[in-house]
């Protein structure tokens, strides 16, 4: 789990409220939060491995490919992926070696190797889920731009300096001020280590209180675009409008529910440690809170890995294609917001919010005379094979009458 009271652990003169939870059955707890990242990473990776129909059956026709938000959607996910092996790595040695852990941050103890490890892992997990808060912020920023300002490809850069630069300047200077000045004889208070906790919540806090209101105007600003295109607002364009809505509003949920629990155990803890003595028996309901929702971190930190990708583009099943041409494409390439900018023949201009497309969408681009239109716009319902939520603004769309023969050629030579 991801909590700068891993960290705090690790010091040999920690304070009693992190001892309180920390030390509170430490082997259950061990059990509970590596099955929980287990599971949570086993189902990730299978949600994200290509699947051999329902997703994909575009590489054939010449459709935009999806840019910086579908990159960003993945690298959360590997984020997160490698956020819970850091806590498998963590939870397996306290239970596999209980005497180790014993020795942590001892005031006599000659043994480095606990020391080392307890403050490797406790960095390694943290640092990686720092970043996946820092992409979430990113991919919200990314949304806004594609609808607003058609920023591509080229962002993805600055993303990539902006998460892992954040995270890991975050992540050392809050561990560096935690320790000062050594392990074995860090500054007594919780005050010394307000720097560390503030490096670590920011970025979630940034997250839950920012990204809602990308989110808003995103929506706000693709309703704008449904309703400027033809000056009418279809049922369609309705129903667009609110399958983006409900996609966001999926993401918050999962950040919500996985991370809201840090912040109560939090105030509980503090509030502990605000008191003279935390084991007084008037303290004791905060107490049972403090570690009920200890444990509760435990099981929804890490199983925010698998919860995103349902969020990101639902149940992906079970029918896993790893042929060659499968691992070219994965599902996330489907769900993603894209910008494809003009070049060649087939160039195509302005903007584009790409989410999961289906070629036999694709074909329903056509006016009445079998011309494709200006604007491509596909809807289809949220978790089936082939749910769409597609918005192509562009001057030139490709010829979908050579798409069709494609397909019945490539059927024709499938019969023979």
């Amino acid at each position: 789990m991801a909590s700068p009271r891993l960290e705090t652990f690790c010091c040999a003169n920690r304070d009693a409220a992190t001892e309180l939870v920390v030390t509170f059955q430490p082997l259950l707890f061990g059990i509970v939060t590596a099955a929980s990242a287990v599971v949570s990473v086993l189902f990730t990776v299978l949600q994200i491995l290509p699947k051999r129909k329902g997703y994909r059956r575009l590489g054939q026709y010449p459709l935009p490919r999806p840019a910086s938000s579908s990159r960003i959607l993945f690298i959360i996910s590997v984020c997160d992926i490698l956020g819970c092996t850091g806590i498998i790595l963590r939870s397996s040695l306290w239970v596999g070696l209980p005497n180790t852990v014993e020795q942590i941050s001892e005031a006599n103890s000659t043994e480095t190797l606990p020391d080392v490890f307890c403050i490797g892992s406790a960095m390694w997990i943290q640092l990686f889920y720092s970043a996946s808060f820092w992409w979430t912020f990113c991919y919200a920023i990314d949304v806004f731009l594609v609808v607003k300002t058609s920023a591509g490809i080229s962002t993805i850069i600055l993303y990539h300096m902006i998460t892992w630069g954040l995270a890991l300047l975050l992540c050392i200077e809050g561990v560096a001020m935690l320790y000062y000045p050594s392990i074995s004889n860090c500054e007594q208070g919780f005050q010394h280590a307000i720097p560390h906790y503030v490096t670590t919540y920011a970025p979630m806090l940034l997250v839950l209180v920012a990204n809602p209101i990308f989110f808003h105007r995103t929506t706000s600003a693709v309703t704008s675009l449904l309703k400027g295109r033809q000056g009418i607002y279809t049922e369609n364009e309705r129903r667009l409008a609110s399958a983006i809505k409900i996609r966001f509003f999926k993401i918050m949920l999962v950040f919500f529910i996985c991370w809201s629990p840090n912040i109560i155990n939090e105030s509980l803890l503090f509030y502990l440690e605000m008191q003279g003595n935390i084991d007084d028996s008037s303290l004791r309901n905060i107490r049972n809170a403090a570690l009920i929702t200890w444990f509760i971190m435990g099981i929804l930190n890490p199983m925010q890995a698998f919860l995103n990708t349902l969020a990101f583009h639902g149940w992906t099943g079970f029918d896993v294609d790893l042929s060659p041409r499968g691992r070219r494409e994965l599902a996330w390439e489907s769900a993603s917001t894209s910008v494809a900018n003009a070049g060649g023949h087939n160039s195509m201009v302005g903007t584009a919010l790409l989410y999961q497309s289906h070629v036999q969408e694709a074909k329903k681009n056509m006016n009445g005379n079998g011309q494709p239109q200006s604007d491509a716009i596909s809807v289809l319902s949220e978790g089936s094979e082939s749910s769409t939520v597609e918005i192509h603004i562009s001057s030139e769309l490709p010829d979908y009458a050579d798409i069709d023969a494609d397909e019945e050629s490539l059927g024709t030579s499938g019969k023979h």
